[in-house]
C-alpha cells in the first residue's frame, strides 16, 4: 500500500492512497485529522492498535471520498496531472555511505586518501552523515540543484527508510542523494559541502507502508538520466546487494542519538555513473524502484549566491 501527498487547488496538501491502476483516493477528505499527514496516519494506527494499512482500508470503506486519476488536476507549469509533493517533510534526512561494493569502488577512485572507503566498507561501524533538513528536500518534478563550485556531480538513487520516534521502520520511499564527487574526493572533511546544499535531496513519489513490503532486500532500483531528450546514462542494482542490513543502519543511527518522528534514512547507492559523467543543467533524472514508483526531477545549476 502506497500513500502520496498532492495539492488540490484551494484545499492545500492532501494525503492520498495510491491504488494500483493509478487511482488516488483523497484520504484527507475521509478524515482530516487521521489523514492530515503520513505521521498522523502512523500515530492514529498506533492509537487504534492496528497496522496503518488496515486502518486505511477500514476508513476508506466507511466513507466516500474523492478519487482522482493522475490526469485530473492541473499541475505546475502547464502540466496536466496531480501536483505531487514530497510524501513527507522530514525533520532530518540521514544517509549511509559505502553500503554497496559499487559505491566503494567509485569512492576509492575519487579519493586522494585511497584506503579510507575500503576501511569503512569492511568496518563494523557504518558511515552515517546528515544529508538534509526539510527545507533542503524536494519532491517529484521539483528541481534538484548542482553546486556552482563543483565540476563533477552525480545522482545517487537510494532506498530510503521512514522512521518513527522509536526508530521503527514505518515506510519505504525513493531518494536521490545528489552529490559532488570532486569536493568529497578532495578531502573527506569536505563531505558536508559535497552533500548538503540547496535542493540536494529529493524524495518520493510515494511512501509504501512497511508492513506491505514483503522483502526490502528484493527491490530493483534503476537510474536514468536524460539529456536533450536522449538517454545519457542508465544503470540498475538491487537492494539484495547491500553490504549491511537495514536494522544495523538504524541501530547505529539511533545509538546515543535523537530520532525525530518522520526522520528519513537513505541506505546508500549501488549505481554510480562512469567517472567521465557529470550532471548538467537541463538534465532529467528518473529513479525507479519496484513497488515504489518513479521519482523524476529536472536538474538546475546554482549560481553561487
Amino acid at each position: 500500500m502506497k500513500v502520496i501527498r498532492f495539492l488540490v487547488p484551494g484545499l492545500g496538501p492532501r494525503l492520498g492512497l495510491w491504488r494500483e491502476g493509478g487511482e488516488v483516493v483523497d484520504l484527507t477528505a475521509v478524515d482530516g485529522e487521521i489523514f492530515g499527514s503520513f505521521l498522523d496516519l502512523i500515530w492514529a494506527a498506533k492509537a487504534a492498535g492496528e497496522e496503518p494499512s488496515a486502518l486505511v482500508e477500514r476508513y476508506v470503506g466507511q466513507k466516500p471520498a474523492p478519487v482522482y486519476g493522475f490526469g485530473e488536476l492541473d499541475g505546475r507549469g502547464g502540466r496536466k496531472g496531480l501536483h505531487l509533493i514530497s510524501p513527507i517533510d522530514p525533520p532530518e534526512v540521514w544517509a549511509a555511505g559505502v553500503t554497496y561494493e559499487r559505491s566503494r569502488q567509485a569512492r576509492t577512485r575519487e579519493a586522494r586518501e585511497k584506503d579510507i572507503y575500503d576501511r569503512v566498507y569492511e568496518a563494523e561501524r557504518p558511515e552515517l552523515f546528515l544529508k538534509a533538513t526539510a527545507g533542503r528536500v524536494v519532491g517529484p518534478n521539483e528541481p534538484i540543484c548542482l553546486r556552482s563550485d563543483s565540476r563533477w556531480m552525480v545522482p545517487e538513487p537510494e532506498l530510503c527508510l521512514v522512521l518513527d520516534e522509536a526508530a521503527n521502520i514505518v515506510g519505504f520511499t525513493i531518494g536521490n542523494d545528489v552529490s559532488s564527487r570532486d569536493i568529497e574526493g578532495e578531502n573527506p572533511l569536505y563531505l558536508p559541502q559535497a552533500k548538503i546544499f540547496r535542493n540536494s535531496c529529493s524524495l518520493g513519489p510515494a511512501i509504501r507502508l512497511a508492513e506491505t513490503v514483503d522483502d526490502p532486500y528484493d527491490i530493483a532500483i534503476s537510474l536514468r538520466v536524460f539529456r536533450e531528450g536522449s538517454l545519457a546514462f542508465e544503470g540498475e542494482t538491487s537492494t539484495g546487494r547491500l553490504k549491511r542490513s537495514l536494522d544495523t543502519l538504524v541501530e547505529y543511527l539511533k545509538r546515543d542519538n535523537l530520532v525525530f518522528p518522520g526522520t528519513v534514512l537513505m541506505t546508500g547507492t549501488g549505481i554510480v555513473p562512469p567517472d567521465e559523467f557529470t550532471l548538467r543543467h537541463g538534465d532529467l533524472v528518473e529513479i525507479e524502484a519496484s513497488g515504489l514508483g518513479v521519482l523524476r526531477n529536472p536538474v538546475v545549476q546554482l549560481d553561487g549566491r
